[in-house]
């Protein structure tokens, strides 16, 4: 059991590290100087990154398995 528990934690380091710095990239698209976008694209990026974190909370706490979407603007 003690190696289960060491891989989860080493994945869920890894991977939540690498998560945190994406969102942070998606995050430096709001310099307007640099990119042009709409407050539907805002809506949309927010949107997209919400249901993820709703479904990553809803397999944690009932192992539900669904088909995962992709995201397009």
């Amino acid at each position: 059991m003690d190696q289960k528990r060491e891989k989860f934690v080493s994945l869920a380091e890894a991977r939540v590290s690498r998560a945190m710095h994406s969102i942070r990239l998606i995050g430096n698209l709001a310099n307007k100087s640099n990119y042009e976008f709409s407050d539907d694209d805002v809506r949309k990026i927010v949107n997209a990154l919400q249901v993820e974190i709703a479904d990553l909370k809803q397999r944690f706490n009932s192992r539900d398995s669904r088909s995962r979407p992709v995201f397009k603007l």
